[in-house]
């Protein structure tokens, strides 16, 4: 497992990176309002151009916005045992690259930023600031929380977080997801971006024949001949989950995507924080 350090250098690195030259955070936008347009001069946000009036004007236009208020952003790893298991790396390696590369995109914005994990009940939490090291100490907490045989309560977790979170936040949930929540109330008091955290092998399962699994959360052993048909089985249970839980998601007002292991998780989150999934 890579340890924290490595994880928060390459996520700061992507996130200065990616801000050289101009270039807005994945949270631009957020608690901004739309002035008026203007044209377009050298080094505005490419992304802000209204191509509807561009196109009508034979020039390029953008679109000017002021600063509402200031971002308070909340992530929330959901820690169960089935986060210890991957076939690249452990799924719980791609929760702390998620809020290692949110939390330095807020602070890089100037917002605040703050983060906690629950399981059976909230296990840690990092109050909201908009220093680096709250950062760091999200993805310590995280890295170095013991998951196995521990399950997520996800009635508990959002119905504490609604408790809890005064004010009105964009809260990020991050974990795997094999359990659907409720998020409507969560929802309509703040805005709710969930990452679901898979690994390819466990959605698509291939033949291992007679075996003995262990189930991460219970610690039970379950002992079976995992054919063709049972992985086919597995695998249609896993989608018709998928559809409900994207559903869920939906009907919610919820924005969400899936983050694999094997993905580059900047990309990923860009295009979910951009609105592009």
């Amino acid at each position: 497992m890579k340890n924290s350090r490595h994880i928060l250098i390459k996520a700061r690195r992507q996130i200065i990176g990616d801000r050289i030259g101009n270039n807005p955070s994945m949270f631009r936008g957020e608690g901004f309002d739309f002035i008026e347009l203007r044209e377009y001069v050298s080094g505005d946000d490419t992304r802000h151009i209204d191509w509807n009036i561009t196109a009508k004007m034979g020039k390029p236009y953008v679109k000017v916005f002021r600063e509402e208020r200031e971002l308070n952003l909340l992530t929330v790893a959901l820690l169960g045992g089935g986060l210890y298991f991957g076939s690249t790396k452990p799924k719980i390696e791609s929760v702390a690259e998620a809020v290692a590369l949110i939390g330095y995109s807020a602070v890089a914005n100037g917002d605040l930023f703050g983060h906690c994990n629950y399981s059976e009940a909230l296990r840690d939490e990092i109050r909201p600031a908009k220093k680096r090291f709250s950062v760091q100490q999200g993805v310590e907490s995280v890295l170095g929380a013991e998951i196995l045989n521990r399950r997520v309560d996800m009635a508990h977790a959002i119905k504490e977080l609604y408790r809890r979170t005064k004010r009105r936040s964009l809260i990020v949930l991050i974990g795997d997801f094999f359990e659907i929540p409720d998020v409507r109330l969560l929802a309509r008091k703040h805005e709710v971006v969930c990452i679901v955290v898979r690994d390819r092998a466990e959605e698509n399962p291939g033949v291992m024949g007679y075996t003995a699994l262990i189930d991460p959360e219970s610690g039970v052993v379950l002992e079976g001949d995992f054919n063709e048909r049972s992985a086919k089985r597995y695998r249609e249970r896993v989608h018709a989950h998928d559809i409900k839980l994207f559903e869920m998601f939906r009907s919610s007002g919820v924005r969400a995507t899936k983050l694999y292991t094997d993905d580059n998780p900047i990309v990923t989150l860009r295009r979910l924080f951009e609105g592009r999934v």
